[in-house]
């Protein structure tokens, strides 16, 4: 199974601790977030990843090598302009379509900065059990922007807004962009964690610098199937913080995850 991991992202909001390296190699408790996330996805079975790189890519490249690429084959892709998550995605795509033999593999693609128990295998089963072209690892908790899912877990929209609502809300709430009609919709959080068929990478027509949530909604608009996977029960935190990362670290030593 393949992978990608988001890496690229300056990582502003987690100065001072990115001041002279790449938030990949921010550490937890001695380990590197990109260490962390290689871990995980190794104990799935991934054993062949994509890491995009922008600013300090010559310390991971480097970080990669002294540690024999985790025992993993890993490509990094460049990113002379960060494409947020759509366009680095799809300038990385080629190494999901490599090998024809593969070309129907679900891989899983990983924000570099969340640190989660959610069940990975479990997700892509889901995944794969409903034919699905993307599953998001979602869950009910606050946040800046929420997509909205009807009651077959379809992806039917998106909002806006992190005030403490019901998760059950109408379409036709303002702030709201229901791109498909639902009587009610689910209002999540997504998790930064992706399940995606390759064919979608041949679908994505946007250009440029992209969230792939843009090519998801447009997707879901024309019928295609983009689910959700609820996450509810899972530990996840995003890491984006200093804060966030000092709580981490606390959580591994109080054994709240395990590490």
């Amino acid at each position: 199974m393949k992978a990608m991991i988001l890496a690229a992202g300056l990582g502003t909001r987690l100065r001072p601790l990115t001041d002279n390296r790449p938030k990949a190699l921010v550490e937890i408790d001695g380990r590197t977030l990109l260490e962390i996330t290689l871990s995980r996805l190794r104990n799935v079975g991934v054993r062949e990843v994509m890491i995009n790189v922008h600013r300090f890519a010559d310390m991971i490249l480097e970080y990669l090598k002294t540690n024999d690429n985790f025992g993993m084959r890993i490509e990094v892709s460049r990113e002379e302009a960060l494409l947020d998550t759509g366009g680095g995605l799809k300038k990385a795509a080629y190494f999901f379509v490599e090998d024809s033999s593969r070309s129907e593999e679900p891989f899983i693609v990983h924000n570099v900065d969340v640190l989660s128990t959610i069940d990975l295998l479990r997700m892509v089963q889901f995944h794969t059990a409903n034919q699905a072209l993307a599953t998001l690892a979602v869950q009910h908790r606050k946040t800046s922007r929420y997509l909205l899912f009807d009651d077959q877990r379809q992806l039917c929209g998106r909002r806006s807004g992190g005030d403490a609502e019901p998760e059950l809300v109408r379409s036709s709430l303002a702030r709201s962009s229901v791109i498909r009609s639902s009587q009610q919709a689910h209002a999540l959080a997504f998790s930064g964690i992706h399940v995606i068929s390759p064919r979608l990478l041949q679908m994505m027509i946007e250009d440029g610098a992209f969230s792939i949530v843009t090519s998801y909604l447009r997707l879901a608009a024309q019928g295609e199937k983009i689910l959700a996977f609820r996450a509810d029960e899972y530990y996840w935190r995003d890491l984006g913080r200093p804060e966030n990362v000092a709580q981490a670290a606390q959580d591994l030593k109080q054994k709240v995850i395990a590490q």
